[in-house]
């Protein structure tokens, strides 16, 4: 039998997976940028974790989309309960940032320490969780993974 397909796909590689480096890469760099405002106290990082919460969040729907079409166009997929807490763990981190961008827009500086973050933290923490379970889900059930040999 062959393993679980991932359904959105280009040319035989599945989307998903290019696209979650970019809302980790923002979401961490959030958490980093909000140690630097707490230890310098210069604005212009509490304005840079502003922008790089909102580019992941754009990234994160993007991902989110395409680990849907795959979540939801393979049955095998949905068997697997890592699916199902890899999901679910993105869909609050996902939330939680966007509570977190929310609070911040009015005034950047003003609720980075001690609100923002703590919410940054909380989401790379459940992040290190999700990115498990992701892996989980290639290396131990094979999803989106080919093994045939392409001809040369």
């Amino acid at each position: 039998m062959s393993n679980p397909r991932s359904t959105a796909q280009i040319a035989g590689h599945p989307i998903h997976p290019m696209l979650i480096p970019f809302p980790v890469a923002f979401f961490v760099a959030t958490f980093a940028c909000d140690l630097a405002f707490w230890k310098s106290g210069n604005a212009a990082f509490a304005t840079a974790s502003l922008w790089l919460l909102g580019a992941g969040l754009v990234m994160a729907a993007l991902a989110a989309v395409m680990g849907l079409i795959d979540l939801f166009g393979e049955p095998r997929i949905r068997q697997l309960n890592d699916a199902w807490l890899h999901a679910g763990g993105n869909v609050v981190a996902v939330l939680i940032e966007l509570y977190n961008f929310y609070i911040r827009y009015p005034n950047p500086p003003a609720v980075v320490v001690p609100n923002g973050l703590v919410l940054s933290l909380i989401v790379v923490l459940i992040l290190l969780f999700t990115g498990w379970k992701g892996w989980e889900m290639v290396y131990k059930h094979h999803v989106g993974v080919s093994d045939t040999t392409p001809p040369m």
